[in-house]
């Protein structure tokens, strides 16, 4: 009898341990916790004294409101992810979770989200209902559409930075739309690096995600690089326009970003798989290493 009352046990652990799991999966937490990092970044950017229930309600806010655009976005497209080896494990498709539940979840996670970030200000709540609206009814059905998509998905993508700023200043202006240009441009180099990786489960389920329908060519090769190479101008604006001072900006942004450009030349050159993977792992750390130097160097 007690060693049936511990298998039992021991089974709702892991049971329960499994549908954690799913609902992280669902939310893809590694990408909304570097959503909510860029999130804070804009915060700490803006000219405004640090507020912990704000921040607060930033965070977990930007947190619910990310995860639920990633939940979603797995709900329409479950049937896709069941063709891609990359995806075909997530929650959805392996149905260990129905789209019911998928669909309950992420509603929920979003209007509390919302609820938060309108208990911040008004503006901040606009700016995270258009990154939900946009990212889930737009971006996400044209990913088979056109590769346009990519750049569609860009601006809600860019909006963290800004909803940071806002959320701390209740403003809109030069600053804040200058953090938007340096996440909206990291972007590209960013998702056609996976996009490049993943190229072949795409293609199994007609996602077009690399600029050109010409897969690992040459050409998309270049509009990679080329698109790596933008971000070092771009990520010195916020020094030429006076946000920061450049005692750490220019040396950290300039150094991030030519590491950023080598494997974008190396790809372009040898069109080898590797260089494809070393530009995403680099994308990754890009991002937060320069928007600290930022926080670190504002005036």
């Amino acid at each position: 009898m007690v060693q049936n009352e511990t298998n039992i046990e021991t089974a709702k652990k892991v049971g329960l341990n499994a549908k954690i799991s799913d609902y992280i999966t669902l939310t893809k937490f590694r990408l909304a916790a570097l959503v909510v990092f860029s999130a804070a970044s804009g915060y700490f950017m803006a000219p405004a004294p640090f507020d912990w229930e704000v921040f607060l309600y930033l965070i977990i806010g930007g947190f619910l409101v990310t995860g639920a655009s990633n939940g979603l976005n797995q709900v329409l497209e479950k049937d896709l992810d069941k063709q891609m080896a990359r995806t075909k494990d997530r929650p959805l498709p392996a149905l260990r979770m129905n789209k019911l539940e998928a669909t309950l979840l992420s509603s929920f996670f979003g209007l509390v989200g919302l609820y938060l970030l309108w208990m911040i200000n008004a503006s901040a709540c606009m700016l995270g209902f258009l990154a939900l609206f946009s990212y889930v009814a737009i971006y996400t059905p044209l990913k088979t559409k056109t590769p346009i998509a990519v750049l569609v998905g860009a601006f809600p993508g860019s909006v963290p930075p800004l909803l940071g700023y806002v959320a701390a200043s209740n403003s809109f202006g030069l600053e804040p739309g200058i953090l938007f240009l340096v996440q909206f441009f990291w972007q590209f180099p960013h998702f056609w690096a996976i996009a490049w990786k993943a190229h072949d489960d795409y293609s199994k389920a007609g996602f077009k995600m690399l600029p050109l329908n010409e897969g690992r060519g040459r050409r998309n090769a270049w509009l990679i690089l080329l698109f790596t190479m933008f971000m070092l101008p771009v990520s010195l604006l916020p020094w030429a326009f006076e946000m920061t001072h450049g005692l750490i900006t220019i040396p950290v942004a300039s150094i991030a970003t030519l590491i950023f450009i080598v494997p974008a030349f190396k790809l372009f050159r040898t069109n080898d798989m590797k260089e494809a993977t070393k530009l995403m792992f680099v994308s990754f750390l890009y991002l937060p290493i320069v928007q600290i130097a930022y926080i670190l160097d504002k005036i």
